[in-house]
Parts: structure tokens; C-alpha cells; sequence
């Protein structure tokens, strides 16, 4: 099969730390080319993949200081994709809502995984291109009202080999919290949750433009390099180690995450993820055996010295049967067959896909 991935221009592909889809198109793309696919990847220049890579830009946008108007750079790499359109079966996007007004301008059909959330703004070209194929990456990320055609669940993975099992902390014992320093991943919370329950925090991560006054006003004053520690960016080495070490995950988001892939980072290292019960949470986590599930603050800290007896070999078992590159790779293939299997009905118009299960 001839696939086009179209990744994020953002971060490089693979990401040097942090970045989940840009990870997710990574390990996907070199997978589908073991499995005998001839597969495009358009993405930025400094990636580096085992498919035949088609840059725009040299080097991933967050870096370029001279780049002032990151939208043009993404119609550029639009137009180069639909251009060559005839070259592919099939369109894979993982760029949001930015392939809507190409993807049925062309025959060759686009499938859009959707790596992020809705927005007031966003949902108007959504609703208008409700036809198209739509993959979610947990069940709950959906939303009915908005009516798209959805045609499959495929949860995100990770390569489980690649990721060092952790079977003990280490005698420090700590709580690990890893991602963007923001207010949607409740970064207050977890310096909340390690104060109120006495134990020490190790944070990384990377603060974004629009996080700087939150990171100045409401976590830079908690930094003390004793209880409370920040790290920096962390890359994947360094994440694996963090959160191995680590007694638990602290996974405190306040916004309904799609998937998050720190959760099974985490498992997959052996350690347990405490988390606030929203949005894919309750696909990705075994409340009391992977982790714990709350509600509040309060029941985060009462989760904190719980979390020592749940099995840690149990944590890693978990992912590798669900959370896999193998299981996501299977389910786009079975994406891709269900929708070029379902482009024509017998009369030979545009069929409407079929969800693949």
C-alpha cells in the first residue's frame, strides 16, 4: 500500500522529548515500512525515519526563531501533499482540522487521527467536513453532537522494548510528574499533591509561550530543590528514568486529556499512575491495579499511600498487550483497508466508510 503521512511541522519526527503525536507518526510510519508499505512521510527536515521524508522546512518550526507565520509553512506542506496525491492509496493526516478543505478536493481518500481537542473555533470546519473519515484516539475524546463520521478507535502505542523496566523505585522515593508545565496538565495539583502528603517531587517538561506567566506565578515559586524539583525538558532516556525510579506517576490533568501518553510511559517503565478520572483516563488506567482514579486533591494524597502495593510487573504487562506500536499499527492498517474497501459501492459512487472493528 502506498500511505502519505502528514505530521505536525511543530517538532521534528521523531520528537527529541516532548511531543505525542509527532511520537505516535514515528513509531506508526517505520512500522507500516517493516510491514512491506511504501510510505511518504512530509514532515520537517531534521526527522529521521525510515520512510521517504518530504520537508518543507528544515528543521521543526519551535526551533526556527525566524519563523514568525507557522501557518504558511503548513499550507506549503499541504499543497505539496495534494499535489502528488495520485501517488498514494491513501492520505493519513495528523495535523487537526488543517486537511479539511484539500482532502476532498483530490480522489485519493484521507483518514484524520485526531490528536487533539475541540474548540469553539475549530469545530465549524468539522462540522462542515462531517464526512470525512475520523480516527479517535480514546472513545471518550469523541463528541456525538458535533455528528463526524467516524470510522475507528485506534489507542495510541508505544514500542514497549524501548522503554527499560523498572521493578523497584529507587530508595529516594518520589513522585514523578512529566509533561508541559501548563494548567491543563495540573502541574499546580501535583506540587499540591507532594506537599499535602509529605513526599518529594521531580517534574520535567517543557514550558510553552503561552505557559510562561502560569510556570513564572504559579509553579516557579514552589521550586525549592529539595521537595519540590524541576528538571527541565526531559528526553525520552531521561523520562524512562525519571519515571521508573519514581513510587507513582502523578497524572493530575484538569481538561478531558485524548489519550496521554505519559500514562503508558509510565506503566510500561512499572510504575503506577495516580490520575484525576477525565477524558481517556479510564481507557488507559486499571483503577487498583495500573493506578488509581480521583476526583480531588484529597484523594490523589490518599492514593499516594496506596500505591506501593499494586504490582509493578502488572503496570508494564498492561501496556504491552494494549498499548503496543503492533496493536496501533494494526488498527490503522484495518483502517485503511476498511475505507479503500468501502471508496466505491457497487454502483461505483462514494460509499459511506464503514466504522472497523
Amino acid at each position: 500500500m502506498r500511505i502519505a503521512q502528514i505530521a505536525p511541522l511543530w517538532e521534528s519526527v521523531p520528537p527529541p522529548a516532548y511531543g505525542g503525536a509527532e511520537l505516535v507518526v514515528s513509531l506508526l510510519t517505520d512500522e507500516l515500512v517493516k510491514r512491506g508499505h511504501e510510505v511518504t512521510l512530509f514532515a520537517s527536515g531534521d526527522s529521521v525515519s525510515l520512510a521517504h521524508l518530504e520537508a518543507i522546512h528544515p528543521r521543526a518550526l519551535r526551533l526556527d526563531p525566524g519563523v514568525k507565520e507557522h501557518s504558511v509553512y503548513e499550507m506549503l506542506q499541504l499543497g505539496h501533499v495534494y499535489r502528488r496525491s495520485q501517488e498514494f492509496d491513501i492520505i493519513h493526516s495528523h495535523i487537526g482540522c488543517a486537511a479539511l478543505p484539500c482532502a476532498p478536493l483530490v480522489k485519493t481518500p484521507t483518514v484524520h487521527t485526531l490528536h487533539g481537542g475541540f474548540s469553539p473555533d475549530n469545530e465549524k470546519l468539522f462540522t462542515h467536513f462531517h464526512n470525512q473519515p475520523y480516527v479517535s484516539i480514546s472513545n471518550t475524546q469523541r463528541e456525538p453532537r458535533l455528528g463526524l463520521n467516524y470510522v475507528a478507535t485506534v489507542y495510541n502505542g508505544i514500542n514497549p522494548a524501548a522503554h527499560k523496566f523498572y521493578p523497584q523505585p529507587d530508595e529516594s522515593h518520589y513522585l514523578a510528574f512529566l509533561g508541559r508545565i501548563s494548567p491543563e496538565k495540573g502541574t499546580h495539583l501535583a506540587i499540591e499533591i507532594a506537599k499535602k502528603s509529605g513526599w518529594h517531587l521531580k517534574m520535567a517538561g517543557k514550558v510553552d509561550r503561552v505557559d510562561v506567566d502560569y510556570f513564572e506565578q504559579e509553579i516557579k515559586p514552589h521550586i525549592d530543590g529539595k521537595q519540590i524539583k524541576y528538571l527541565g525538558e526531559a528526553n525520552h532516556v531521561q523520562k524512562n528514568t525519571l519515571m521508573g525510579n519514581a513510587v507513582a506517576t502523578l497524572f493530575p490533568i484538569t481538561w478531558r486529556e485524548p489519550f496521554g501518553l505519559v500514562m503508558i510511559e509510565s506503566m510500561v517503565a512499572g510504575t503506577p499512575v495516580i490520575a484525576m478520572e477525565l477524558g481517556s483516563t479510564p481507557e488507559i488506567i486499571v483503577h487498583g491495579e495500573t493506578g488509581f482514579l480521583c476526583h480531588s486533591v484529597d484523594e490523589c494524597v490518599d492514593a499516594v499511600g496506596r500505591v506501593s502495593h499494586l504490582d509493578r510487573n502488572a503496570c508494564r504487562d498492561h501496556v504491552v498487550n494494549h498499548f503496543g506500536v503492533k496493536q496501533m499499527t494494526d488498527g490503522y492498517e484495518a483502517v485503511y483497508q476498511q475505507i479503500l474497501a468501502n471508496r466505491f459501492s457497487k454502483n461505483g459512487h462514494t460509499h459511506q466508510y464503514a466504522e472497523s472493528r
